[in-house]
């Protein structure tokens, strides 16, 4: 999951990318985006009032393979007669730093910024979006937006009111060698204890040192996988949505730090250093046999282009921590959103935002995305039935104004213990400790 928190105006300015999930989810990716925009850009109509004089539209978002058709066709589609739409190639921690400048006074560089399931609650909390409903219905039928799932809608949804228009999700998938399971008679696993046994399996069998490979970088990754091991048992939250008091101290906290270190021995020992990219690495190269990342990685393991591999790798949803358990997965949805303090017409963006996210641009976004809309005709894609699959196993989404900031706190001690420097009970106290700091913050 992916989570990004920018700073109340009276505090210091600082980034923050927080974990996938989804993983934002985080998500650190960065991707060839408006540099290739040829080769992922859809013309689309895109129809609008023409501008009495010279319009320039700015959008941030960062560049990857799954975001970069969606923000190439609006370039592509929407630059015309007096309109002209710019986005500059920039990678996530880029597009946060940028975020946070362009939200923090009343006069912003950005017109359409791209945000995130996670995001939602915080920013709209404080009044930096802008709301999208009466745009939304005005538009609704022109370019189909009742087609969107409804789902992905209300993830972009904030104290009953729209703030951002989705275009495509993100969910944790596991891609593994089909080859190297068939051969060893091995079906994807669907436990913890499934995987710690495949992998020793590979291990002796095929003498791969490290079969496993996820991203556990100390930053958004890190938390992402937790929040996903946490979630697997039986969507267990980090803050108790009704008393707003942290977990961190309760059996399902200890179990998911417990479960995600026994994967250790099955995996490279730099592993807390691995992002994303790092874990496609491990793939490409056949270091590692089974990976959980973002399914808006899994289209660049098919690519001749990447790896002599391209034609080995099968995909399924990622397995339970326990038996009977949610999926070890989260989900979050990428969206277009308007910025409170932009100056060019709102009726103007949102028809630009709108047919980036066309019928016609969804689905030219296949199999590199995995679109809002339903009615997009993915059998082209080699993930999206264990997308959909880890959609519908999946843990219940904690989606609240909090979540960034709690996930920021407890990330330090997450890395200590995963390190070996703290043991169980030590990390649960002052994971705890930390999130009672950031509640208490709140009120």
């Amino acid at each position: 999951m992916r989570h990004m928190r920018l700073p109340r105006s009276q505090r210091p300015v600082r980034l923050m990318a927080v974990g996938l999930l989804a993983a934002s989810l985080a998500l650190t990716a960065c991707g060839a985006g408006s540099r290739t925009g040829a080769a992922t850009a859809t013309k689309v109509a895109c129809d609008f009032t023409n501008p009495s004089t010279p319009t320039t539209i700015n959008v941030l978002a960062y560049n990857s393979s799954a975001v970069d058709p969606f923000s190439n066709t609006m370039v592509a589609s929407c630059t015309h007669d007096n309109v002209t739409v710019k986005h500059d190639p920039i990678d996530f921690a880029g597009q946060l730093e940028k975020t946070t400048a362009t939200l923090a006074g009343d006069t912003g560089t950005y017109d359409v910024v791209e945000t995130y399931t996670y995001a939602i609650p915080d920013l709209a909390s404080r009044g930096k979006l802008q709301p999208l409903d009466d745009l939304y219905a005005k538009n609704k039928d022109k370019y189909a937006l009742g087609d969107l799932d409804p789902n992905t809608l209300k993830s972009m949804t904030y104290d009953g009111k729209l703030y951002g228009l989705p275009m495509q999700s993100q969910l944790l998938v596991m891609a593994y060698r089909k080859d190297l399971f068939d051969k060893n008679g091995l079906t994807p696993p669907t436990t913890f204890e499934e995987l710690r046994t495949d992998a020793k399996r590979l291990q002796d069998a095929e003498g791969m040192k490290y079969p496993i490979a996820l991203p556990l970088l100390s930053t958004a990754d890190l938390d992402t996988a937790f929040a996903a091991a946490l979630g697997s048992q039986d969507s267990a939250f980090f803050v108790n949505p009704d008393t707003k008091k942290p977990n961190f101290t309760e059996e399902p906290t200890a179990k998911a730090l417990e479960q995600l270190k026994s994967l250790l021995p099955y995996m490279d020992p730099q592993v807390t250093t691995f992002d994303q990219p790092k874990v496609q690495q491990q793939l490409y190269n056949g270091k590692a046999a089974v990976a959980v990342m973002f399914s808006g990685r899994m289209n660049d393991l098919v690519q001749q282009k990447n790896t002599k591999l391209y034609d080995k790798f099968g995909f399924a949803a990622p397995p339970a921590v326990f038996a009977g358990g949610k999926a070890y997965s989260t989900v979050s949805t990428d969206g277009w959103s308007i910025p409170f303090n932009t100056k060019v017409d709102k009726d103007l963006l949102f028809e630009v935002i709108g047919a980036s996210v066309s019928q016609e641009a969804s689905q030219a976004s296949v199999p590199a995305a995995f679109p809002a809309r339903t009615t997009v005709d993915q059998s082209a894609s080699p993930y999206a039935a264990a997308t959909k699959d880890s959609l519908a196993k999946g843990p219940t989404k904690e989606i609240q104004p909090y979540v960034p900031a709690v996930s920021e706190a407890i990330r330090p001690v997450l890395a200590n213990y995963m390190a070996g420097k703290i043991d169980v009970p030590a990390a649960q106290q002052q994971m705890q400790a930390a999130a009672e700091k950031v509640m208490a913050a709140q009120k």
